[in-house]
C-alpha cells in the first residue's frame, strides 16, 4: 500500500478509514491449540513476512456532522504502535477535531494512544464512549490484586486513562453508541469487549476488535486461542460463531489486527474459514 493513501469504505453516509498505529510484537507461543511451527507455517502460507508482528489498526468514521475515532491504538506503549496521531494528520484530521472515541477494549494497544508520554489527553475535545462492564473490570482493585505482574501495567495504563478522562467517559451496555453505530458485545477477550457495527440496508461493517491478533491462524483455526484472551474458551466459542455469521450474511469486517488493508471477507468451505482482505477506496494523505 503507498505510504500517501488510507484504506477507506463508504458505509451511507459514513466513511470508515483504516488508521494504522504501527506494529507490536507477540511470541506465538502465546497461542494455545496449536503447535509453533504449524503456526509459523500458516504466517509464511500467508505471506506475513515476520510471524510474530501483529498490525495495529484504528478506525475513522465521518459523516453526519461527527469525527470519531475507534481505538487509539498503543500510542508508543512498550515501543508499540505510535504511529497514529502523526497518520491522522496525514489523512486530515487533527485530534483536536476527534469529537467521540469509541473504545472495544481497555487493553494497552487500544488505549494508550489516548494519553501522551506525560499522560495528558491527546484527544481533548472528546468523549470516550466505553463498555460499563470494561470501566468496572480495570477499577476493580480484587481484580488487579489477582492479576500476574504482566497484567498489571495494563491495569495502570487503563486506570491512567480514565482518570485523565474521567470528565468526558460515557458507558453503555447494549444499542446504538452513536447514530448509525450499533454495539455487538464479543465476549471472552476482556469483560466488556465490543464491537461496532455499521448498516446502510444494503452494506454492513462489523469493527470486531480483537476477534483475532494472527487473522490468517484465528480465522482458519478459530480454537487457537492467544494468552491475552480473559476467556480463552468462550473467546474461541465467539470467534466462530461471528465467523460464521459473517461469512454467512457476507458482510465485511475491520479488525484491529488485520493487516494494513483493514477491511476484509470471511469465506467458508464446508467447515473451514479463510479471511481474504477487500480491495477499498484509497483515500489521498493531505
Amino acid at each position: 500500500m503507498s505510504e500517501s493513501t488510507f484504506p477507506c469504505r463508504q458505509i451511507g453516509d459514513l466513511s470508515v478509514t483504516a488508521i494504522s498505529d504501527g506494529y507490536l510484537t507477540a511470541s506465538l507461543e502465546f497461542l494455545s491449540n496449536i503447535e509453533v511451527d504449524e503456526a509459523e507455517r500458516i504466517q509464511a502460507g500467508a505471506g506475513v513476512k515476520e510471524a510474530a508482528a501483529i498490525h495495529i489498526n484504528c478506525y475513522l468514521v465521518r459523516g453526519r456532522g461527527r469525527t470519531v475515532l475507534i481505538d487509539s491504538g498503543a500510542g508508543g506503549f512498550k515501543q508499540w504502535g505510535g504511529l497514529l496521531k502523526g497518520n491522522l494528520v496525514r489523512a486530515g484530521v487533527d485530534p483536536s477535531e476527534i469529537d467521540a472515541v469509541l473504545l472495544t477494549h481497555a487493553h494497552p494497544d487500544h488505549i494508550g494512544g489516548l494519553i501522551d508520554a506525560s499522560g495528558k489527553a491527546v484527544f481533548s475535545n472528546a468523549e470516550v464512549v466505553v463498555n460499563h462492564h470494561e470501566v468496572l473490570f480495570w477499577q476493580d482493585d480484587e481484580n488487579l490484586a489477582r492479576a500476574s505482574e504482566r497484567a498489571r501495567g495494563n491495569f495502570l495504563i487503563a486506570r491512567n486513562v480514565f482518570q485523565e478522562y474521567r470528565d468526558h467517559i460515557r458507558t453503555f451496555e447494549s444499542g446504538d453508541v452513536l447514530p448509525g453505530v450499533g454495539t455487538m458485545s464479543i465476549p471472552g477477550h476482556t469483560s466488556g469487549h465490543t464491537g461496532f457495527r455499521i448498516d446502510d440496508g444494503r452494506e454492513s461493517l462489523l469493527i470486531w476488535g480483537d476477534v483475532v491478533h494472527f487473522p490468517h491462524i484465528q480465522v482458519a483455526n478459530p480454537n487457537v486461542s492467544i494468552a491475552f484472551d480473559l476467556d480463552q474458551s468462550v473467546a474461541a466459542e465467539t470467534r466462530a460463531r461471528i465467523l460464521d455469521v459473517a461469512s454467512s450474511e457476507k458482510f465485511l469486517v475491520a479488525g484491529m489486527h488485520l493487516g494494513e488493508h483493514g477491511f476484509a471477507r470471511i469465506g467458508r468451505d464446508k467447515e473451514t474459514y479463510s479471511i481474504s482482505y477487500e480491495s477499498a477506496e484509497l483515500r489521498e494523505a493531505v
